[in-house]
C-alpha cells in the first residue's frame, strides 16, 4: 500500500452538543501550546487499520520529522520530503520520484505537522474515558477527548484522541469511520528539540540516478 496514509481527523458526538466542554478545551489548548513551543519534533508510530466485516487487519510502522514548514515522512518504504517549496515522494520499488508544489496552509492538504494539531478547528469535543498504562511502579494516565466532525457528511463518525496528561502530548488517535473501519495511530517515540542533519529536508537527486522523475507542476 503506497498511498500517503495519514489522518483526516474529527471532534464530538453531534451538533446537539453546542456548549463547549471547558475541561476538554483546556486540555487541548495545553497540547497545542506544547507542540508549537518545540523547534522540531521527531515521532515513531504504529498505524493499524481494522475492519471486521471486510476482514481487514494490519499494522505498519512509520516515522516523521517536522521543523517549521519542513517535514519528512517515511512509511511502507515510501519517503516523502517537503522542503518548504516542493514535495518529493520517493518510491524505491517503482524507482520513481514524484515532484509537486504543495501549499502547507491548504486546508485540503494533510501533512504530518497538521496531524499534531488537527483538532483545533472543525470539531465538537468532550472529555472521554481515562486509561492507565504501565504498572504500579510506572503508571501513565491517558485522557481521551471525543471528537466529532461538525460536517455531518464527513466519512468519520468520531475520533478518540488520547493525551498523555503528564507531558500534554498526543499518545494515540483512534478514528472510527462510518463504514466501521477503525484506524489507530499510536505514538511509540516522541522526541523534540533534537539535533537534526542539515540535509534532512533536502532532496538530493544524485542519490536517485536512474529513477524516473515525475514532475507534476
Amino acid at each position: 500500500m503506497k498511498k500517503y496514509i495519514f489522518l483526516t481527523i474529527s471532534i464530538f458526538y453531534s451538533l446537539s452538543y453546542s456548549q463547549v466542554d471547558t475541561d476538554a478545551e483546556k486540555l487541548l489548548n495545553k497540547v497545542s501550546e506544547n507542540i508549537k513551543s518545540y523547534d522540531n519534533i521527531y515521532i515513531n508510530y504504529t498505524y493499524t487499520l481494522n475492519n471486521l466485516e471486510e476482514d481487514i487487519n494490519y499494522t505498519n510502522r512509520g516515522s516523521f520529522i517536522t521543523e517549521k514548514d519542513n517535514w519528512r515522512f517515511e512509511m511502507l518504504g515510501i519517503t516523502r520530503i517537503f522542503d518548504g517549496d516542493k514535495l518529493y515522494t520517493i518510491s524505491p520499488d517503482d524507482e520513481e520520484v514524484t515532484i509537486s508544489s504543495q501549499n502547507p496552509e491548504d486546508e485540503t492538504t494533510i501533512t504530518p505537522n497538521k496531524m499534531l494539531y488537527f483538532y483545533e478547528e472543525g470539531y465538537y469535543f468532550e472529555m472521554g474515558s481515562v486509561k492507565y498504562i504501565g504498572n504500579t511502579d510506572f503508571r501513565k494516565k491517558i485522557q481521551y477527548v471525543k471528537l466529532i466532525p461538525m460536517d455531518s457528511e464527513a466519512d468519520i463518525k468520531y475520533i478518540d484522541l488520547g493525551i498523555d496528561t503528564e507531558f500534554n502530548q498526543i499518545y494515540e488517535v483512534v478514528e472510527t469511520g462510518k463504514n466501521e473501519t477503525i484506524t489507530t495511530i499510536s505514538i511509540v517515540d516522541f522526541e523534540f528539540n533534537v539535533s537534526l542533519n542539515e540535509n534532512l529536508f533536502v532532496f538530493d537527486s544524485a542519490k536517485y540516478d536512474g529513477y524516473y522523475m515525475n514532475i507534476l507542476d
